[in-house]
C-alpha cells in the first residue's frame, strides 16, 4: 500500500533518517507514480541529505503534477537555494505566493533567496582563471591526456559534473569535495594538487607524534568557508537508546493513524493513536488526533475527554499554545454537537474563547460567532411566550395611559422579547420613544412595525408623527399617503395629511422667521437627499433656469420628476417659490 510506505518514509524523516526516507518514498512512487505528495516529500528528504540535484528533480516533478500547490514551489525553491541558483529559487516561491499568498514558508524562502541573491551580486566577480579552465573543448581534450582524469571520463557523474561546470563555473564550490573534481581542476590549472589518502587523514595528538604538514590549496575567490569539523555525536545510555527509538514508533504508528483516519477506518485509526499514546507520552497530538477520530465517529463525549486530556498534559509539558487550542476548539465543537438547549451551549462557546486566547484561529472565531448565534436563537425560542407577551403589553398600555413612559417601554421591551413578532408592540413603544422625545428609536420601532404588518394603519401614524416633528414634511406626507393606501378612511392619517400640506405650503410662500428658516435650512442640507438634488449637475440648471430663464422653466414644470425635487429643495427651506 503506498499509504504505508508513505507513512513510514514520514516516520522515518521525523527521525532525521533521510535515506531511510527517501527508500520508502520511493516504494511509495512505484505503487503511486502520479501522487504529487509523495514526489514532495521525496524532495525534502533528498534536500535534507543536500543532494539538491535529485531534490530538484521531484520538485519539478511535484509541480508538474499539481501545479497549483502551494508546498511544491517551496520545494523548488528549495533545491534551487541549495544549487545556489538564487534567481530560480526567487521565481519559484513568488510562483508559489501566487496560489498561496499567506503562506509563511514561502515567504520566509523567498526572503532567504531574495538575500542570497543580493549578496550574491553585492559580491566581486569571481577570478575568470577558473571560468577559462572550464571552457572550450580545451577542457575534455586536457583530461583526456592526463593519465589520471582519463578514467573519470568514463564515469557518468564525473562528466555530468563537468558538463555542470561548463555551463556555471560559479558553481564549482559545489562539488569541491569531489576529489575527481579537485584533481581534474589541478590538470586545467598546471597545478599539482595532492588528493588525500590514508597518510593525509588527521590523526588524534599523541605525545610521540609531530605535527603532519599540511598541503597548501588555492581557494577559489567564491569559495564557502570551511565548515567546522562537528563532534562526534555523543554516547546513548539503553534508556536514551530506547527512548529514541520508542518516539520513532510512535511516529510511525500515528503517521499509520493519519492514513487510516483518511480512509475514514476510523477504528484502525484509533488503535494506532492509542498505540502511540502508549510508546510516547510527550507528544500531546497523539491525543487530540484521538479526539479528532472520535469527533468524527459521534463520539462526543470520548472526544470531549480526550480534549481535556490533551489540555492538561499540553500545559504540563509547556507544548505550542496552538496545539493547546486545537485541543480546546475540538472540545467546543464535540459539545456543540451533544447541546440540546440554549444553557448548553454556554460551555462550548467557553471553550471556543479559552482557545481564542491560545491563538487566534479564524476557524475558532467563526465557531464561536456560530454557537453565541444558535444560542441566542434557542434563548429566542425558549423563551417565546405569546401569552405572556400580550400581557406584558396591557401593562406597557395602562402605564402609557397614566404617562409613565419609561415603565411603558419597559413593558412593551418584555413583550417584544416573549414575542417578537407583535406588531403592536413596536407601535406602541414607537409611541412612547414619541413621547419621550426620542424620535430615532420610535422611527426605528415604527418602521419595524410596518415591516411586520404593512397593512396596520397605526404603524404608518407612528411613522409620519415621529417625520413630522423632525421636520421632514415631505417624507411624513409620503408615509401618511402609503398609510392611506391600506386604510383611505384613517382620521389620523388624514389629519396628518392635511397638517403636512399646510407645513409645506407654509415654506413655499417663505411664512418662516429668519431664525426658523435658518433652521430648516440647516437641517436639510444635512439630508442625503437634499445634498443629491444640489449636486445633480442637472438639478443645478434647472434652478438657474428657474431664475434667470422663464422659458426654459415652463418647459421643466411639465416635468413631474423634476417638480418634485423642487418641492423637496421648497419643503427644506433650501428654495422659495414666488
Amino acid at each position: 500500500m503506498a499509504d504505508e510506505a508513505k507513512a513510514k518514509g514520514n516516520a522515518a524523516f521525523s527521525a532525521g533518517d533521510f535515506s531511510g526516507a527517501v527508500r520508502h518514498f520511493s516504494e511509495a512512487i512505484g505503487l503511486a507514480p502520479t501522487n504529487h505528495v509523495l514526489y514532495s516529500n521525496r524532495s525534502a528528504a533528498y534536500a535534507s541529505l543536500h543532494q539538491y540535484s535529485e531534490a530538484l528533480s521531484d520538485a519539478k516533478k511535484t509541480v508538474e503534477l499539481k501545479p497549483d500547490w502551494s508546498k511544491g514551489y517551496s520545494r523548488l525553491g528549495a533545491a534551487h537555494l541549495g544549487l545556489g541558483l538564487h534567481e530560480d529559487a526567487v521565481a519559484a516561491y513568488k510562483k508559489g505566493l501566487e496560489y498561496d499568498p499567506n503562506n509563511d514558508a514561502l515567504k520566509s524562502g523567498l526572503a532567504d533567496a531574495q538575500s542570497a541573491a543580493s549578496r550574491s551580486r553585492a559580491a566581486p566577480p569571481p577570478n575568470n582563471l577558473f571560468g577559462d579552465a572550464f571552457s572550450g573543448s580545451e577542457m575534455w581534450a586536457k583530461l583526456t591526456a592526463d593519465p589520471n582524469t582519463r578514467a573519470y571520463l568514463q564515469q557518468p557523474d564525473f562528466v555530468k559534473m563537468m558538463q555542470e561546470l561548463q555551463k556555471n563555473p560559479s558553481n564549482l564550490n559545489l562539488y569541491l569535495q569531489d576529489q575527481r573534481v579537485m584533481q581534474a581542476l589541478g590538470v586545467l590549472l598546471n597545478i599539482n594538487f595532492r588528493t588525500p589518502t590514508s597518510e593525509d587523514m588527521e590523526m588524534p595528538e599523541s605525545s610521540s607524534s609531530s605535527p603532519q604538514p599540511r598541503p597548501e590549496r588555492r581557494r577559489p575567490a567564491e569559495a564557502e568557508p570551511v565548515k567546522k569539523a562537528e563532534p562526534e555525536p555523543m554516547e546513548l545510555t539503553e534508556e536514551e537508546k530506547d527512548a529514541k527509538q520508542r518516539k520513532a514508533q510512535a511516529q510511525t504508528e500515528k503517521e499509520l493513524g493519519n492514513a487510516a483516519y483518511k480512509n475514514k477506518d476510523f477504528d484502525t485509526a484509533i488503535a494506532h493513536y492509542t498505540k502511540a499514546m502508549e510508546l510516547d507520552n510527550e507528544d500531546v497530538s497523539y491525543i487530540t488526533n484521538r479526539a479528532a477520530t472520535y469527533l468524527e465517529m459521534g463520539q462526543y463525549e470520548e472526544c470531549v475527554k480526550d480534549c481535556d486530556k490533551a489540555i492538561e498534559r499540553g500545559r504540563e509539558l509547556r507544548s505550542d499554545f496552538k496545539m493547546i487550542a486545537k485541543a480546546l476548539t475540538r472540545k467546543g465543537t464535540a459539545l456543540m454537537k451533544m447541546a440540546k438547549c440554549s444553557k448548553d451551549y454556554e460551555p462550548a462557546i467557553e471553550a471556543f474563547q479559552k482557545a481564542l486566547t491560545e491563538h487566534r484561529n479564524p476557524d475558532t472565531l467563526k465557531k464561536l460567532n456560530d454557537a453565541e448565534k444558535v444560542k441566542k436563537e434557542l434563548e429566542q425560542q425558549e423563551y417565546f411566550d405569546p401569552k405572556l407577551a400580550d400581557e406584558e403589553r396591557e401593562k406597557g398600555n395602562e402605564c402609557f395611559n397614566q404617562q409613565k413612559y419609561p415603565d411603558a417601554i419597559k413593558h412593551y421591551t418584555e413583550s417584544l422579547r416573549r414575542n417578537p413578532k407583535d406588531a403592536r408592540a413596536y407601535s406602541n413603544r414607537a409611541a412612547c420613544y414619541t413621547k419621550l422625545g426620542a424620535l430615532p428609536e420610535g422611527l426605528k420601532d415604527a418602521e419595524k412595525c410596518i415591516e411586520l404588518d404593512p397593512t396596520f394603519s397605526k404603524g404608518y401614524t407612528r411613522k409620519g408623527a415621529v417625520q413630522f416633528f423632525m421636520k421632514e414634511y415631505d417624507k411624513a406626507l409620503e408615509t401618511y399617503q402609503e398609510g392611506l393606501k391600506h386604510d383611505p378612511n384613517n382620521h389620523e392619517l388624514l389629519d396628518g395629511v392635511r397638517r403636512c400640506v399646510g407645513q409645506i405650503n407654509k415654506a413655499s410662500r417663505g411664512d418662516f422667521t429668519p431664525d426658523e428658516l435658518k433652521e430648516r435650512q440647516a437641517k436639510g442640507m444635512q439630508d442625503p437627499e437634499i445634498q443629491n438634488i444640489l449636486q445633480d449637475p442637472v438639478m443645478r440648471q434647472v434652478l438657474t433656469d428657474f431664475q434667470e430663464n422663464p422659458k426654459a422653466a415652463q418647459e421643466h414644470a411639465k416635468n413631474p420628476m423634476v417638480m418634485s425635487k423642487i418641492q423637496k429643495l421648497v419643503s427644506a427651506g433650501i428654495v422659495q417659490m414666488k
